[in-house]
């Protein structure tokens, strides 16, 4: 009897088939399941090793072992004499050892191989990239400035000294500055400077520490040059806190020397200034409350801007600020008449904002995100992120609301995701960027690459609320409810969960969980959640009821509804005539 007869009939290949359809199951839930404890990446290139070398156990098994009538029973050996029974001892395991490796092989090769080669593995692995030709040209990196002071708790104001400083040297032209969040990656780590260069593609590292004791300050820092490790600069500043601006102003010079940009003037902070140094405090603690970008946190920032402008009403970064946080409050009031309120509240300061600073790039883009979310303005929301540009060419903010605002809603999708990528080339460590990307792709129907994209955003930040469900949506349109569902309850919005569990549970036949978490919904977020809902609806083919809420979604203002002709929860309703007079009715291209 020949080899290959007799492991059919020990049925061992039936074995390694079996197998490896657990192993495909496991991987495609461990890997939610693994980011969701926050397990290292390394974590999943064990699980595959380890689920690997299952595969020669198995075939031992099968080669052993049959099962008959419910029962495991020892498969007898072949009749005729002289086959593939008569090998034994080490022969035999040798070879079998052998077979289960040789199944394993193209596992392995596709996971440490293949899979690393895919398009949308560039995304993860570009924030590791070395400098090359996009480093070329003076660049700089400045890292949070270490803390000092014997409160631990101000902490903010070295902080937001360090993004001060970073937002005045981005000014210079043709000096390439990495962005806060990328910079503010490194805070705390103990990573070689070479390496961070490296990883965020810079030539020189700013880096130095801030003492405050009272009304006085002691900044120190130090230009390092990376290729030879060497000191371009350095200096210690002791001055009273009203002073804090010149230091900056005196920093960035020193900076533009060092680095000797010829033609070049570094500018000063004169805009972004306020005589009142409480009000600069309350300014920088706004600002490390907003970056966190959850509920609570909005409301925090908001309170710290509203004190930094009862000391200076005409501080524009302030009004800037305040814009944003209240437009992101608004979307969580408790009533409808709430949210309408803070948004009015928002388009107000933002008006501000541009009006007391018309050179500062942050006023526009708050303006040009109230009135695309808010008001669904194209034109002046239009307007005003093309100024932002101008005044800010390599704004990372720009760039990330920019087409989320006007790009996505007309279904302009590959200059969404090119504009993306630029902002991510600037600011690598943007998990707000990675997360715009991620739906861009989503929407593209490139649902690996988006999945990449929203993976690397929560190991970047992992306390979100959009990209987990974003994330769910992804995995549920791949056919993967189980891991959709995990992906979705890791959200830090209560809403987002509650949605998320109403379409995977229904994907997964649960038409019961499904409903409750829909009724929950309803009843505790249907004043300013309605796209949310229609999405539900839509995506259980229930077109009435999803336009209904549509409908609602369009009085509420909803900032969903940005995504209404490229969300493909909703391609069920495509084709009906409801659906083309809702893009109408919000002033979008109907094809």
């Amino acid at each position: 009897m020949s080899l290959v007869a007799e492991l059919q009939r020990r049925r061992v290949f039936r074995a390694l088939f079996g197998y490896g359809i657990a192993v495909f199951a496991v991987l495609q839930i461990i890997e939610p399941i693994m980011h969701g404890l926050h397990w290292p990446d390394s974590a999943l290139s064990y699980v595959v090793v380890a689920l690997a070398s299952g595969f020669p156990i198995v075939v031992a098994l099968g080669w052993i072992f049959d099962v008959k009538a419910g029962r495991i029973e020892r498969t007898p050996p072949a009749s005729p004499a002289g086959g593939p029974q008569d090998l034994r001892g080490l022969r035999l395991a040798l070879l079998l050892v052998c077979i289960g490796l040789l199944a394993a092989v193209p596992g392995l090769v596709y996971y440490f191989v293949l899979r690393g080669a895919r398009p949308g593995a560039e995304e993860r692995s570009r924030p590791a990239v070395a400098a090359s030709e996009s480093g070329a040209g003076p660049s700089i990196a400045v890292l949070p400035l270490v803390n000092l002071s014997s409160d631990k708790e101000q902490e903010y104001f070295s902080d937001g000294l360090t993004e001060e400083l970073l937002n005045l040297l981005a000014k210079v032209p043709g000096l390439r500055v990495a962005a806060r969040t990328s910079s503010f990656a490194f805070k705390g780590k103990n990573e070689d400077v070479g390496a961070i260069a490296q990883k965020l593609n810079v030539a020189t590292i700013l880096e130095g520490s801030v003492r405050k004791a009272g009304d006085r300050i002691r900044i120190t820092a130090q230009l390092i040059n990376v290729a030879d490790g060497h000191h371009l600069w350095s200096e210690t500043y002791d001055r009273k806190l009203i002073d804090v601006f010149e230091v900056q102003d005196e920093i960035a010079q020193a900076v533009v020397a060092a680095l000797k940009l010829k033609l070049l003037q570094a500018p000063t902070s004169k805009d972004r200034r306020t005589a009142n140094p409480e009000a600069y405090n309350q300014y920088l603690l706004g600002r490390q409350f907003y970056v966190r970008h959850n509920l609570d946190s909005y409301r925090r920032a908001a309170q710290a801007y509203e004190k930094a402008l009862a000391l200076d009403p005409g501080y524009a970064p302030a009004w800037a600020g305040l814009a944003a946080a209240t437009l992101f409050r608004a979307y969580e009031a408790e009533s409808a008449a709430a949210v309408r309120e803070g948004k009015e509240r928002a388009f107000a300061a933002a008006e501000k904002a541009v009006a007391l600073g018309p050179d500062l790039a942050e006023g526009y883009v708050a303006r040009g995100l109230v009135r695309a979310l808010a008001q669904w303005d194209w034109d002046g929301a239009r307007s005003d992120l093309e100024r932002a540009l101008a005044l800010g060419p390599e704004n990372a903010d720009a760039l990330v609301v920019y087409p989320h605002t006007l790009l996505r809603p007309f279904g302009r999708l590959p200059e969404a995701v090119a504009t993306l990528r630029k902002a991510i080339e600037l600011d690598p460590l943007n998990p707000r960027a990675w997360t715009a990307l991620g739906f861009a792709l989503l929407a593209s129907g490139q649902l690996g690459p988006a999945r990449e994209a929203f993976n690397w955003s929560l190991e970047i930040s992992p306390e979100q609320s959009f990209s987990p469900y974003f994330l769910g949506e992804t995995l549920l349109l791949d056919g993967q409810p189980v891991a959709a569902l995990a992906a979705s309850q890791r959200s830090t919005s209560e809403r987002f969960r509650l949605a998320g569990a109403a379409l995977a549970q229904h994907d997964l036949g649960h038409s019961g969980d499904s409903q409750q978490a829909l009724d929950e919904l309803i009843a505790r977020f249907g004043h300013s959640t309605a796209y949310r809902i229609a999405e539900v609806y839509a995506w259980r083919g229930e077109k009435d009821r999803s336009f209904e809420w549509l409908q609602r979604a369009c009085a509420q203002r909803d900032g969903g509804l940005l995504d209404v002709k490229v969300n493909p929860l909703l391609r069920k309703l495509r084709g009906d005539p409801r659906y083309t007079a809702l893009l109408k009715q919000m002033n979008l291209p109907v094809d």
